[in-house]
C-alpha cells in the first residue's frame, strides 16, 4: 500500500491565492476550500490513492513562536483564509480521509509523525508526502519515502533533494 500525506495548509492556502473567490449562499467565502477539495478529489480518483491523511495547521501560532520570536504568526493572513480551515477539515473528512487538525503542532509536525511511525511497516510499500514544502524534503529516503508537488507533478526521491537543494535529506 501507499500512503499520502497531504499538507492540507499549504493545500488551502494554495487555492486561496491561485483559485477564484467564491461565495456560499450565506456569504461566506469557500473559493479556497472547493479548490482543495477539488485537488483532493483529483488524488483519490486520478491517483489511485487509497490511504490518504490531510494535516492542517489549527491555529497558526504554536510553540516555535516561544522559541523564536521572529517564527511565523497568522499576522497579516487574511480573515476569509482563516475561516475556510475549520470548513476544508470538515470538507476533506467528508471525502473519507483522515483528517489532523493541529493546535499545539503544525501541519508538518503529523506529517513527520506519520512518516516516522509508517516507513518501515513492511506492508507500506511507499510514502508519499503530497507537499512541494523543503522542510518536509528531510524526511526523504530513498525512493520508499518521496515528496510529490502535485500542482507542477514532480515526484522527489533521495536522488531528487540532492540534486534540487544541493544537500542530502538529512541535511
Amino acid at each position: 500500500m501507499k500512503i499520502h500525506l497531504v499538507d492540507g495548509t499549504y493545500e488551502l492556502f494554495r487555492n486561496h491565492f491561485g483559485a477564484p473567490p467564491k461565495k456560499a449562499p450565506d456569504g461566506r467565502e469557500v473559493g479556497a476550500t472547493l479548490g482543495l477539495l477539488r485537488g483532493l478529489y483529483a488524488l483519490l480518483t486520478q491517483s489511485g490513492a487509497t490511504h490518504v491523511a490531510c494535516a492542517f495547521d489549527h491555529v497558526i501560532p504554536s510553540f516555535r513562536n516561544d522559541l523564536y520570536p521572529g517564527y511565523k504568526t497568522g499576522e497579516g493572513v487574511d480573515p476569509n483564509l482563516l475561516a475556510q480551515f475549520p470548513l476544508a477539515e470538515e470538507a476533506a473528512r467528508s471525502l473519507g480521509l483522515v483528517v489532523w487538525p493541529m493546535i499545539e503542532f503544525e501541519a508538518d509536525d503529523a506529517i513527520a509523525t506519520a512518516v516516522q511511525r509508517y516507513r518501515d511497516e513492511p506492508e507500506v510499500e511507499q510514502i508519499v508526502i503530497c507537499s512541494p514544502d523543503k522542510d518536509l524534503a528531510q524526511l526523504v529516503t530513498g525512493s520508499r519515502v518521496v515528496c510529490w508537488d502535485r500542482r507542477r507533478d514532480l515526484l522527489i526521491d533521495e536522488a531528487g533533494v540532492q540534486e534540487k537543494y544541493g544537500v542530502a535529506p538529512a541535511s
